[in-house]
């Protein structure tokens, strides 16, 4: 799918545009056909558009000619409980169109076609850039809170868990943040890279715009890595408490087979086919019921004081 925006100049507002200089494009998961185009209309390297759209892709910056590539890893959810990250290409071509590609439908991108984004132009492309980063870091830390969330809500079922379930979703959760963790701090390097040399113009708003970004990037990885060293921890932990839970359940179910057990022993005893105690005494069953249920009550008193039930 390709989108094309540019900024009004007499409103600045969003509008969707033809391909002209000042552009936005937006590619997202792109067709042949649609590559094609792009290629033929805005002269950009074809090499540049497949790029991001691998999974593998690096977060990097690349320059040929008058054409710029810069990949950066983006957060990624389909659900509460899958986080992952996928590439994003920006691609600046000979300073008049700005190409955003993806594989995958992203937040990100969409706060900008909605207009949430202060101070966004199409045709402010170093700031465009900036912001971009941004509001990336500032996804990352969204949901590094809903995982850490999440984690809340599965640490107060394991209290009393004696399942594998959530020690599974936990494992999910601590690959997420390898994945954050990696992720940022490959864009990391790239944000210093291009604050130290200076690969785009940038006016002193644009430099405030970048350092606002890295700082924020760099709250992410610390968050990561303190969500990170907890989770694993808690995984410790909770093995333990899973194994002592059901070392409890095996202890009271031990003590309830031994209380039942003095039962069937005492009617064994009286059931066995020879002379007994009491045999032709009329009240005989009652009287074996009585001493059932008494030895069997003693038995589980003394059980409770050394906390076996």
């Amino acid at each position: 799918m390709v989108e094309i925006f540019i900024t009004e100049t007499n409103n600045n507002s969003l509008q969707k545009s033809q391909i002209t200089k000042g552009v936005w494009i937006d590619v997202t998961a792109p067709e042949p056909h649609e590559t094609d185009l792009l290629v033929e209309h805005t002269g950009v390297k074809r090499e540049f558009l497949f790029h991001p759209l691998d999974l593998d892709e690096q977060a990097r910056i690349d320059q040929e000619g008058d054409q710029i590539l810069i990949i950066v890893d983006i957060p990624y959810s389909e659900s509460d409980q899958d986080f992952y990250t996928v590439p994003l290409g920006i691609i600046i071509v000979r300073d008049e169109f700005i190409i955003t590609v993806c594989s995958v439908q992203s937040p990100v991108i969409e706060d900008f076609k909605r207009e949430k984004v202060k101070g966004f132009f199409t045709y402010k492309k170093t700031r465009f850039v900036f912001q971009l980063f941004q509001q990336i870091s500032s996804y990352y830390l969204k949901y590094l809170r809903m995982i850490n969330r999440k984690r809340e809500q599965i640490e107060s079922i394991l209290h009393q868990s004696m399942k594998n379930e959530e020690i599974f979703n936990l494992l999910d959760l601590e690959k997420s943040l390898v994945y954050f963790t990696t992720s940022l701090k490959a864009n990391e390097l790239l944000m210093e890279k291009m604050l130290r040399l200076k690969i785009l113009n940038m006016y002193e708003e644009d430099k405030d715009v970048l350092e606002d970004a890295i700082i924020e990037n760099k709250q992410a990885i610390e968050m990561a890595h303190i969500y990170s060293n907890i989770l694993s921890g808690m995984m410790d932990a909770f093995a333990s408490i899973i194994s002592n839970n059901l070392n409890i359940v095996m202890k009271f179910l031990t003590s309830v087979t031994l209380v039942l057990s003095i039962p069937t022993m005492v009617a064994s005893f009286f059931g066995m086919n020879v002379s007994i105690p009491m045999q032709n005494y009329p009240h005989a069953f009652l009287m074996t019921i009585i001493l059932s249920l008494l030895l069997s009550v003693l038995l589980a008193i003394y059980f409770r004081k050394k906390d076996l039930f």
